[in-house]
């Protein structure tokens, strides 16, 4: 059987294809057209066509998107009109050359073939929809439709091509049998993907609105610490807030200015220190903590002990704070600059954050007064608790180390009882001062649950072994692993 591609016919428009097709064409060129020609020829010779009709096959998988050529729209019908002008050069007939027409025309999207050799041909025009390279070939045609302005963005595109796999079925034997179960795992991870993308898409969503709704609350606490308790009787507090505070009180001006002026230069360094998102996202908070204590109408002054004013004080602005770090934001941009400074000296971010503290304390106790100056420490120190509170939450998790002869029933009911993951050290225990040279190997169980959790433990444990050993350490950050969910900061 002559191989129609090195015939003059099929040089003639493969050359074509290749010199007139315009760049924009990444998926109908001439590699489309030979892979149609090839998977043609293969199922035709399983479906055991004969000769004849093989090149009659073969000659419009060639002729079949010669069309685009000329026009986009509709090409088929310019496939056709190409292929009677060009045919008749080659000693083609009419007759021979509306066969061919007729399945060029079967490529027509829906496909709906009523012959063996038009299902043959519809099956080779789509066969790259059940192998390994349907994705490359797809984005291919997705990179062409962009070209030409009729494509959509990745995600609607995955969507389309579930739709369309969907909707599609080969039609003879050979393509169901050989192509069907690859197009049907195609399908199934187009559709993992999708699901995957929505589900993250969803997250990121709910993410955003719980952000901002923390960062709104905080600010409004805050607001209220500033305007109800703090600012009405010349207390203080630590940080960027402490230092507003004391301008505002030694200066008399207006406490909103003064936040956003004395933070710019923290949300500058958290730019270059954490991320650009939490600079903007920190910028904000401070403006609308600022409007806040412009034009909300807070109570003027709830009391004047100050004794309240100081616990109080500090518990409406750690809440504050603290809400606001958890929707992604600073409403205070002290640690920033510790964080600056602590890369450059040889303190602590603690001890940084305690020196600056300090030194508000100083200049408030000489300025204003020792007394109150006094009470704006426990402001401060009720504000940094609650912070901590408000981050942690009630589920602040600690790790829990036990050591016990008997180990085996205690991993059981950490596990079955308790639910807890659980990891075991292999060590030895023993080495008394009286029998230093006598040890026992031994299992040391390890886990983590939350502080509400700790003293149900413990009772368990002392049932099972009221000898096991059992230490505590508190863990900052915990994620994975058989953990209970907790709220995300």
């Amino acid at each position: 059987m002559m191989d129609l591609v090195e015939s003059p016919e099929g040089k003639y428009i493969l050359d074509r294809l290749r010199i007139e097709l315009p760049v924009q064409f990444h998926y109908h060129n001439t590699n489309h057209t030979l892979d149609v020609y090839r998977s043609a020829a293969s199922i035709a010779k399983q479906e055991n066509i004969n000769e004849a009709d093989t090149q009659l096959l073969l000659l419009a998988a060639l002729y079949h998107d010669s069309g685009y050529l000329k026009s986009v729209k509709d090409h088929e019908l310019a496939s056709c009109h190409i292929a009677r002008e060009a045919l008749p050069l080659f000693g083609y007939d009419q007759d021979y050359i509306e066969r061919v027409c007729t399945l060029i025309m079967a490529t027509q999207l829906p496909q709906q073939p009523t012959t063996l050799l038009e299902q043959i041909i519809c099956d080779a025009d789509l066969d790259y929809l059940g192998r390994q390279d349907f994705i490359p070939t797809g984005n291919k045609l997705l990179k062409e439709m962009q070209a030409l302005g009729l494509g959509d963005n990745i995600n609607d595109w995955d969507k389309t091509q579930i739709s369309f796999l969907q909707s599609h079925h080969y039609f003879t034997p050979t393509s169901l049998k050989n192509r069907k179960p690859k197009k049907q795992e195609n399908l199934r991870d187009l559709q993992t993907k999708t699901s995957i993308a929505e589900m993250n898409t969803a997250t990121t969503k709910r993410s955003i609105i719980t952000d901002t709704l923390y960062a709104v609350v905080g600010i409004l606490f805050c607001g209220f610490a500033l305007k109800s308790f703090l600012i009405p009787n010349a207390f203080f507090d630590g940080g960027v807030t402490g230092i507003s505070l004391l301008i505002h009180e030694l200066y008399h001006v207006n406490i909103a200015y003064v936040i956003i002026l004395a933070n710019i230069p923290f949300i500058i360094m958290g730019a270059m220190q954490v991320n650009k998102t939490f600079a903007i996202r920190t910028m904000m908070a401070i403006i609308g903590l600022a409007l806040c204590l412009l034009y909300l109408p807070y109570p003027d002054k709830i009391t004047s002990d100050k004794l309240l004013v100081s616990i109080f004080g500090g518990v409406f602005m750690g809440t504050g704070i603290g809400l606001a770090i958890r929707g992604g934001c600073a409403l205070d941009g002290i640690e920033v600059l510790a964080l600056y400074t602590g890369k450059r000296i040889s303190f602590t971010i603690s001890e940084i954050i305690l020196g600056i503290n300090v030194i508000i304390f100083l200049i408030a106790a000489l300025e204003v007064g020792f007394i109150t100056s006094l009470y704006s420490i426990i402001t401060y120190y009720t504000a940094s608790r609650m912070i901590n509170f408000v981050i942690e939450g009630l589920e602040e998790y600690t790790g829990v180390t036990i050591i016990s002869g008997q180990n085996a029933l205690i991993k059981e009911m950490l596990v079955k009882q308790l639910s807890r993951g659980i990891t075991v050290y292999k060590g030895e225990r023993g080495f008394l001062k009286e029998s230093f040279d006598v040890s026992h190997p031994v299992d040391i169980v390890f886990t983590v649950v939350t502080r509400l959790e700790l003293r149900r433990l413990r009772n368990m444990v002392h049932e099972i072994d009221p000898k096991a050993f059992i230490f505590t350490s508190i863990i900052k950050e915990a994620a994975g692993g058989v953990l209970k969910r907790r709220a995300r900061h």
